[in-house]
């Protein structure tokens, strides 16, 4: 490896080293000063290096990871206030609306759908397999879109 390029896998370490850090802490409460310390930059340093890497600021990627964990916690049966509280969100309304903006729907509602779709599934299991995967397994005995007798 030349001399030039260590320096490049260096920092590249020390940003991946603040990412994972991010991963593992989401739900405490941290902050930039907290995750800049993590890779050993200044925080106006970090936030240029970690935005060109991922594409975004630590701050939007720790947004992000704390809304994706929390759509998991709302697919089961956890309610939005426990998922708010449980991804290190501070204020209902703070999370209400920044998964709104992510997610493209409020957490309730997203709960509900999830919900509804889980109990479709439970009621009628073969309206979510293709027809020609359903048909080749010989689990449709109807031309219709019925269920099969069993």
């Amino acid at each position: 490896m030349s001399s030039e390029q260590y320096p490049k896998v260096y920092l590249y370490r020390r940003i991946v080293q603040a990412k994972m850090f991010i991963d593992r802490h989401y739900a405490e409460e941290i902050d930039l000063e907290n995750i800049s310390d993590e890779a050993y930059f200044s925080k106006f340093h970090f936030i240029r290096l970690f935005k060109s890497i991922y594409g975004k600021t630590p701050q939007k990627y720790l947004q992000a990871v704390r809304i994706e964990k929390a759509q998991l916690l709302l697919k089961g049966e956890t309610t939005v206030s426990d998922a708010c509280f449980a991804v290190g969100f501070q204020s209902l309304t703070t999370f209400s609306g920044l998964f709104k903006k992510i997610v493209g729907e409020a957490p309730s509602s997203f709960a509900a759908r999830h919900k509804a779709t889980q109990e479709q599934i439970r009621k009628s299991p073969l309206t979510f397999i293709p027809r020609c995967y359903a048909y080749q397994h010989g689990w449709l005995e109807n031309s219709n879109n019925e269920e099969p007798n069993v």
